[in-house]
């Protein structure tokens, strides 16, 4: 019964997105299905506060759960060999916050950003607004389909726990005679500055590994602009990554999923891996699967 709703959902989430979308999301319906069968149960643990650690030993109450990840080959630049076959999932709360825990082999740890060179990453998304027979597109929603999105960046964790790179410390062969900042009044140097000096919010310092955003469609994804409470931390080790989010369950703006003890919701998942040149749409993506909080 839960698989002919979940159907029904997701073939009105298609009509909604591009046409394009079509072929692909009726190839991975079964696949979704399946993936969706059981869901995960997010269970309650003691204490309070955000739920940072990942080797905590409430984890082993929560029962992981495997989740398929597809390759993304609905829009350009397409990605048929996803390096991310699949997620394992974890997650609890503590009745104030939510944790996610997600596990995936990595046999690279790729923590930094230069030219040609990526980073890894894993998110998380929700639906903002939760309607089992009206859901969004798990390709960052549609238009009237908002979803919000948890982003952790392994490179962003390595500029919070060491320093955030000057550019010596990226190209460290390179030779600059004088920066335009050095010279120039800080107005003036901002056409120098690159996406710092358009106020591109990825280049901006950061409190957190993880960017909390907002998407209806395709092209749409958009950094939220108010103050954002989400956060996480990721641990690589013996060729594999484990990520912890966490979030409070009281949304604090329309733009963000909410959650009750007791409720049920979907979650979805997009991963990259930075050894395999993957980044923007060249990313492994799963399809909505049930996500269920204990009282």
């Amino acid at each position: 019964m839960f698989g002919q709703r979940l159907s029904e959902a997701l073939n009105k989430s298609r009509r909604a997105a591009a046409p394009g979308y079509r072929a692909a999301f009726i190839a991975l319906m079964f696949m979704a299905t399946q993936a969706c069968a059981g869901g995960i149960e997010v269970v309650r643990v003691d204490g309070y506060g955000p739920i940072l650690d990942p080797n905590a030993e409430f984890w082993s109450a929560a029962t992981a759960v495997e989740v398929p990840m597809v390759p993304q080959v609905v829009v350009a630049p397409k990605n048929p060999k996803p390096a991310v076959k699949s997620l394992k999932v974890k997650a609890v709360h503590n009745g104030q916050w939510l944790g996610i825990l997600v596990e995936w082999r990595d046999p690279t740890k790729n923590d930094r950003i230069v030219l040609d060179q990526f980073g890894d990453q894993v998110a998380v998304e929700f639906p903002v607004e939760f309607n089992k027979d009206a859901l969004p597109s798990p390709t960052m929603g549609h238009k009237g389909g908002r979803v919000d999105i948890w982003q952790w960046r392994a490179a962003f964790q390595h500029d919070l726990e060491a320093h955030e790179p000057d550019i010596r410390d990226l190209y460290p062969n390179i030779l600059v005679d004088v920066y335009p900042d050095q010279v120039l009044r800080a107005t003036d140097a901002r056409p120098y500055m690159g996406a710092v000096g358009v106020d591109n919010p990825i280049s901006h310092a950061h409190h957190s590994p993880v960017l909390e955003q907002m998407a209806e469609g395709w092209g749409t994804l958009t950094v939220k602009p108010e103050d954002r409470n989400v956060d996480g931390r990721g641990v690589w080790s013996n060729g594999a990554w484990r990520v912890v989010f966490t979030h409070p369950l009281a949304a604090e703006s329309k733009n963000s999923a909410s959650f009750i003890p007791g409720m049920e919701t979907m979650i979805a998942f997009a991963a990259w891996d930075g050894g395999s040149r993957e980044v923007g749409a060249r990313k492994a993506w799963s399809m909505w699967t049930p996500f269920r909080l204990a009282k």
